[in-house]
């Protein structure tokens, strides 16, 4: 296994046979490689193709070397977090980082995570990377939106003007249902609850009593699946129509 190279004679530690094949199989037995070795470019660029927190134990030279960085973040954004502070702030480097896994936008510059392009594809790629955002940008309906599309738990991110925001919050549900069960200030506002069933049936779960006893909204969500037929009040329930169009589109309901 590469990381015995823990156990290696210095000798051993400093031959480039042995520590290529080492970081190959692990790139962590970096660390144990000789300090003349972890400035090795061939040898650090395998140990971070086969695990990016190798970075950790390359030499400082290696570490402020742009071509060892970039290949790192293009295997794997989050490599951006080992990467000096200048790095950090180029753009480059960055967007092929969050390109590759949007979460890395936590290890950008406050700077960058203030480039509405940048911060963009982040929230494309990982929705939940919205909370490493600007507080500017977290109330730019557009990112917002994106993120709350690709994880919609990304809403509980977007500022607070956005969350009361009735019109985006409609626009919100009607591409992402799922975004309903993380909006406090609108479950008893009809057309939205409507909307967001429409997209998706579960919503009725975290509607108001009150519209859980509307039997237009509970038809539109059993219609859609009869399977929430469960969030409807104990009056619906015993609504032969309701129960009816519920057990012809999922059996189960009964």
């Amino acid at each position: 296994r590469g990381i015995d190279l823990k156990y290696a004679s210095p000798d051993l530690k400093n031959n480039r046979k042995i520590v290529l094949a080492g970081v190959t199989q692990n790139g962590m037995a970096l660390q144990y490689a000789s300090p003349g070795l972890q400035n090795d470019r061939e040898i650090v660029l395998a140990a971070i193709k086969n695990n990016i927190d190798a970075l950790e134990y390359a030499s400082p030279e290696l570490q402020n070397d742009r071509e060892i960085v970039m290949a790192a973040v293009n295997n794997f954004g989050s490599a951006l977090r080992y990467a000096p502070e200048q790095f950090q702030n180029d753009r480059e480097i960055v967007l092929a980082a969050i390109n590759r896994d949007g979460m890395a936008l936590d290890y950008a510059s406050p700077e960058l995570q203030n480039d509405r392009e940048i911060v963009l594809a982040a929230v494309t790629n990982r929705g939940f990377a919205l909370q490493y955002t600007s507080p500017e940008l977290r109330n730019d309906r557009e990112i917002v939106l994106a993120a709350v599309n690709n994880y919609s738990f990304a809403l509980r991110h977007a500022s607070p003007e956005l969350q009361n925001n009735r019109n985006f919050i409609l626009d919100v549900v009607t591409q992402n249902g799922n975004a309903f069960r993380f909006i406090e200030n609108f479950r008893n506002d009809r057309e939205i609850v409507l909307a967001a069933i429409n997209n998706t049936s579960w919503a009725l779960q975290y509607t108001s009593p009150q519209l859980q006893n509307d039997r237009e909204i509970v038809m539109a969500a059993v219609n859609n699946d009869g399977m929430a037929l469960e969030y409807a009040s104990p009056e619906l329930k015993n609504d032969r129509e309701i129960v009816l169009a519920a057990v012809n589109r999922n059996g189960l309901a009964l």
